[in-house]
């Protein structure tokens, strides 16, 4: 194993090949492939792909006193209440910022004035193709909240600090969130070193 990276090494060739590949399941946000496969060590060998119909979207929205809101849901697959930064989907040909303007307004009420991308990520690679971006918004205006008829959705106001050390001491497990909101911290701590 090296512990450097190899200059020599070709990091874009790909040392599976696939055999056949088929739909096991398809419904309007994902779709579920099976590969017949040969990998990297020239065995047989299968792989499931869970691949996504939308773009992973977060947003840490910061005030100008260095508050945040947290969304609160119950998630399904994993049967436990889950608080999170804002997110959802944005249909892959769609613009991601505008996408995550919407799920801000739709699940906070809010807009903002500035955006900033600090995050793209994958959030399981190892099952699924989920591409993911999370934005910092800043500059806020207060609205009204328009959520979906499958959300039930509680909002929590705190300070940016709070929820960063919710993250840390696993009061946050969702991926997303957790990414986001360490991000938006040392994205604002960098902005603040360098004024």
């Amino acid at each position: 194993m090296h512990h450097v990276p190899d200059p020599a090494f070709d990091e874009t060739r790909n040392p599976w090949q696939v055999v056949r590949t088929e739909i096991k399941y398809n419904n309007p946000w994902i779709s579920v492939r099976e590969d017949q496969v040969i990998n990297p060590a020239g065995g047989p060998g299968i792989y499931g792909v869970v691949s996504m119909k939308n773009k992973a979207l977060g947003i840490v929205p910061v005030d100008a006193d260095g508050n945040t809101w947290l969304v609160g849901q119950y998630r399904y697959p994993l049967n436990e209440y889950s608080w999170e930064i804002p997110m959802g989907g944005g249909l892959v040909e769609l613009d991601i910022l505008e996408s995550a303007q919407r799920e801000l307004r739709e699940e906070t009420g809010m807009t903002a004035r500035r955006w900033t991308n600090i995050a793209r990520l994958h959030t399981s690679n190892s099952v699924t193709d989920e591409e993911g971006f999370v934005f910092l918004a800043e500059e806020l205006e207060h609205g009204d909240v328009e959520p979906e008829e499958t959300e039930e959705l509680r909002l929590w106001k705190l300070p940016l600090a709070e929820a960063v050390q919710m993250a840390m001491d696993n009061r946050i497990t969702d991926a997303i969130s957790v990414i986001g909101l360490l991000k938006a911290e040392r994205t604002l701590q960098a902005r603040k070193q360098n004024i």
